[in-house]
């Protein structure tokens, strides 16, 4: 399946990369973190190469809502009792910033991706107290918000955080634009170029490809939704997150603002310029990756709430998914790799990737560059968090440890005559995804397509024909 936003961009095309090279830092990754990453240390005069194992911007990346905003859903009030206000308050001053500089992006490297400045709303449909709470959080952490009218959000609601001057972008063509600028600036971008080996020696990292070459640089910096194969235990410190969404026409103009609910079944929306006045994208039906065979039902919901809401059968134009990946403790792993020196990693963005995919490459650019950066003993990729933290990373590997189990036990059922595969990465049995056309990985989100090629990792080896 395509995005709205893949479907509607003209991507700039790189070649793969043949044989070896060198660098000063290597970025694995062409996404929103890669290429922001890369583009700030080229700023800083780094000699940068950047592979990306399909085409640039492919993956999650090109298939997010596109929004940039400060605005997470309810999550002020449940960082601050996590962590405390004051690093609830760095959480929310870097993603503020993180708005601003993506805007600022836009405007130095002139890139043409439909930026508006829009009203981004979390809203209930239910009960007011979660988010009067929410809004005495976000109040005494200085965030542009404030509690108003359900009625301000453009769908029904009861009450509403209204959050002003927020971004919302075509990021497909934002990516283009980066990587633009990323070239223009002296990078060198290599696309079906897959790296599946990362080690470091003797002060230097090497970065192994597919098609044997090899990568040396005295950094690297693993920008792959989650780090490619056991690289930091990444993989058993977080958990694997789809979303489904869809692009329509509505009969009348659509809310002209963004907005998110905090019910289930979590609605979220915001303009589609390119469907006109009247076009709307929505995202929904969270679930964990490889939980559900039947994801079609799931962007039939999608269309029917539309229909609901707006009185009207629709039919969307283009419908995709994408997944992304949560921490235990609420906060996204950033920095240096745990138990490296020169290997960086950004993973765990709780699917605001766009916000805090901008943070994490301030974060790992000035870490390079040996400059401070407020966010990043928040974000520090090496921590182990607190008690409840463990727990729950007890709790979610102990889930894993069943399904891998129960899975083995379950393959002699046949999809089309034929045991379902293993996944490359540590052996969890798949699951057939029937909308998406893709082999899912429910352990720790790696997905293959229909001929068992790598779409995500942490897996980086296709499917054995012969499964």
């Amino acid at each position: 399946m395509t995005s709205v936003w893949t479907a509607t961009a003209e991507m700039p095309r790189y070649d793969a990369l043949a044989g070896d090279a060198t660098a000063d830092v290597v970025v694995v990754g062409g996404g929103w973190i890669g290429l922001t990453t890369a583009l700030l240390l080229a700023r800083d005069g780094a000699q940068v190469v950047v592979v990306e194992a399909q085409r640039i911007g492919s993956r999650t990346s090109g298939n997010t809502t596109g929004k940039v905003t400060s605005q997470h859903g309810a999550c002020y009030a449940p960082l601050i009792d996590r962590h405390g206000i004051d690093k609830a308050r760095q959480y929310a001053a870097a993603n503020q910033a993180a708005v601003d500089q993506v805007a600022a992006l836009v405007d130095a490297e002139d890139i043409d991706c439909e930026l508006l400045r829009t009203p981004a709303f979390v809203y209930s449909t239910e009960s007011t107290g979660t988010l009067e709470n929410e809004a005495a959080a976000v109040a005494c952490l200085g965030l542009p918000a404030q509690l108003v009218d359900g009625g301000e959000v453009g769908v029904p609601a009861t009450a509403a955080i209204r959050f002003d001057n927020q971004v919302q972008l075509h990021p497909a063509r934002y990516l283009a634009g980066l990587a633009t600028a990323v070239e223009r600036t002296g990078g060198r971008i290599f696309e079906h170029t897959r790296a599946v080996k990362v080690d470091e020696k003797d002060g230097a990292v090497h970065v192994l490809t597919e098609a044997g070459g090899m990568i040396t640089a005295y950094q690297a910096v693993l920008a792959t939704l989650l780090p490619i194969g056991i690289t930091g235990a990444y993989f058993a410190r977080t958990r694997p997150r789809q979303s489904h969404g869809i692009a329509v026409r509505l009969p009348v103009e659509a809310p002209v603002g963004m907005a998110i609910s905090i019910d289930s079944p979590t609605r979220s929306t915001r303009p589609w310029p390119g469907g006109g006045p009247t076009g709307l994208i929505v995202v929904g039906g969270d679930h964990e990756v490889g939980s559900t065979e039947d994801t079609a039902a799931i962007y039939r919901s999608l269309a029917d709430w539309v229909s609901s809401t707006w009185n009207t059968a629709v039919e969307p134009e283009y419908r995709w998914s994408a997944h992304d990946y949560s921490t235990p403790d609420l906060l996204p792993y950033v920095g240096r790799s745990a138990g490296s020196g020169n290997i960086f990693v950004a993973t765990g963005m709780h699917k605001w990737g766009l916000s805090n995919g901008t943070v994490a490459a301030g974060i790992i650019n000035d870490l390079i560059a040996g400059r401070h950066h407020p966010a990043a003993g928040l974000y520090d990729a090496g921590r182990i968090g607190d008690a409840r933290a463990i727990a729950k990373l007890i709790a979610d590997n102990l889930k894993v440890g069943k399904d891998f189990t129960t899975g083995h036990a379950a393959r002699l059922l046949k999809h089309d005559g034929r045991a379902n595969p293993v996944c490359t990465h540590l052996g969890c049995p798949l699951t057939w995804n029937t909308a998406d056309t893709t082999w899912d990985c429910s352990c720790h989100g790696s997905r293959f397509d229909a001929d068992g090629n790598v779409l995500d990792g942490p897996a980086t080896t296709s499917l054995k024909t012969s499964d």
